[in-house]
């Protein structure tokens, strides 16, 4: 079992008991009219969730610099009854996250104790329509005016948007600047004007979640709204930022997957063919003992992360938050479709709760890194790694190819 905490296992007790009293019974209802749920919000904040990820300096209820193993133990267990509220209650980390990595302290102070109490929501404004995972080819660009910046551009796939009070946005500060030092952090409020709200999705799963376009119409912000006080560590700040967030959304996808398992379970012990429950025949059990393996070896790899990032290893943390996300949300993919067949025909039925969670569960594999720019992270560091295994050179033989003219 992983090692928790006192102070994890309050938090992850705390979310259970949201998740079940106020989540479950309405994900349906949130799916459907694909609404923000505020009352659902209402309930994390009254529980004190959203301050788990935040230090206590800053009002927030973690104990240590580094939160993560609360973040993922909360995230889990919202999401093992809406993978939506999952996202809604994550994304305030990662639209936050980018002040605890390089927020001056007057940021921290000012907006941080806002986002614990539940008073503020944040969203993260990174990708654009042709900036996607190459996150370096934004077009929104911030030009300075003497006393502070006005923003001009658009941002794609705003999760959140709309209903968030506040926006981490990345822009470009200095166009002749080939290096990621072009890009520079800043903090945008929804009352600037020039902000507002475009196109509104229309999603396949999170429909409970709201996706948008956000616009940046000559959004003008003083220094103090400049991340960190400096330009061009906005590009560094975002990529620390989806280090440490990633194994939120990879406890998103460990929870949706054992969401899926424990319906699965109970319906396969309940549904009869044959004159037996389905679960005791053998195909079925090792459907079932499949999702149980992987969907466990998904939660130790990403406590594993998560421990990794509270250490303050950021060096590890890249390698190993991308195994968790990686691995975590391919398990999510595979284990919510195996739910489903595990149903049968009522599992492709919307007045079923599992088909849900395999909509739900698509997105995990897409969003914070798509699971393909995930391996070649994984790929980069096993490179690096192989220049220090020398050692193992005397015991791989070495080949010599005779040449033979004529």
């Amino acid at each position: 079992m992983t090692q928790l905490s006192d102070e994890n296992l309050h938090w992850q007790a705390k979310a259970r008991e949201v998740a079940e009293d106020v989540v479950r019974p309405l994900a349906a209802k949130y799916d459907v009219a694909q609404e923000y749920p505020w009352e659902i919000k209402d309930a994390i904040a009254e529980a004190g969730l959203f301050g788990v990820w935040i230090p206590e300096a800053y009002g927030g209820s973690g104990k240590h610099e580094w939160n993560i193993r609360n973040l993922v133990a909360v995230v889990e267990q919202l999401s093992r009854a809406c993978g939506g509220v999952g996202v809604i209650f994550a994304v305030n980390a990662l639209g936050s996250l980018p002040l605890i990595v390089g927020g001056t302290e007057e940021q921290k102070q000012h907006y941080l104790p806002q986002v614990a109490a539940g008073e503020k929501l944040i969203a993260f404004c990174l990708s654009e329509k042709t900036a996607g995972s190459d996150a370096q080819a934004l077009k929104t660009r911030a030009v300075e005016t003497g006393g502070g910046w006005r923003i001009h551009g658009e941002k794609k796939w705003t999760t959140n948007g709309g209903a968030t009070d506040l926006y981490t946005v990345f822009a470009v500060t200095d166009p002749e600047e080939k290096s990621a030092a072009r890009i520079s952090a800043f903090i945008v409020e929804k009352d600037d004007p020039g902000f507002s709200i475009g196109k509104v999705e229309d999603k396949m799963g999170i429909r409970c979640t709201p996706v948008v376009e956000t616009r940046f119409d000559g959004v003008e912000v003083d220094e103090s709204r400049l991340l960190g006080g400096q330009t061009g560590k906005g590009f560094r700040h975002a990529m620390a930022t989806l280090d440490m967030a990633r194994p939120g959304v990879a406890a998103q996808g460990m929870g949706l997957a054992q969401g899926a398992l424990e319906l699965a379970n109970r319906y396969t012990s309940q549904r009869n063919q044959f004159g037996q429950p389905v679960n005791r025949f053998q195909m079925v059990q090792q459907m079932l003992a499949d999702m149980a393996m992987k969907t466990e070896a998904a939660r130790q790899l990403i406590y594993a992360a998560a421990g990794a990032a509270d250490s303050g290893n950021l060096a590890a943390v890249n390698q190993l938050a991308a195994l968790a996300k990686c691995f975590a949300t391919d398990v999510a993919m595979e284990v919510t479709t195996d739910a489903v067949q595990l149903f049968g025909g009522y599992g492709f039925m919307k007045d079923y709760p599992i088909e849900k969670y395999m909509r739900d569960a698509k997105i995990t594999q897409i969003y914070e890194g798509t699971n393909q720019v995930q391996r070649m992270v994984i790929a980069r560091n096993l490179a690096k790694e192989a220049e220090s295994l020398g050692f193992l050179d005397e015991v791989i033989p070495a080949e010599d190819q005779d040449v033979y003219e004529g």
